[in-house]
């Protein structure tokens, strides 16, 4: 039996060994992410964002668009703009 508990004991070690590994390379995976947004999110996006979010007030304010339309395309701009 002394053989079946080391089986298990470094069957559980492989596996913290492959969650660990898994877990950096995720962190790895979202740090490029990250990095990449950063390189592409250029002041010309920024802006462009920013202008359509002026206009999506502005048809909102002029009753063009309904309240739940406008919540879902202002939680999509601030996304985008990395505000959420």
């Amino acid at each position: 039996m002394a053989g079946r508990g080391r089986q298990t004991f470094e069957k559980r070690q492989r596996e913290k060994s492959r969650q660990e590994r898994a877990a950096a390379k995720r962190a790895r995976r979202e740090e490029r992410k990250e990095a990449k947004a950063e390189d592409d999110g250029s002041e010309d996006d920024t802006d462009d964002l920013l202008e359509r979010f002026r206009i999506l007030n502005e048809r909102h304010e002029a009753g063009e668009i309904d309240e739940e339309s406008f919540e879902a395309e202002k939680e999509e701009l601030f996304e985008a703009l990395g505000m959420q």
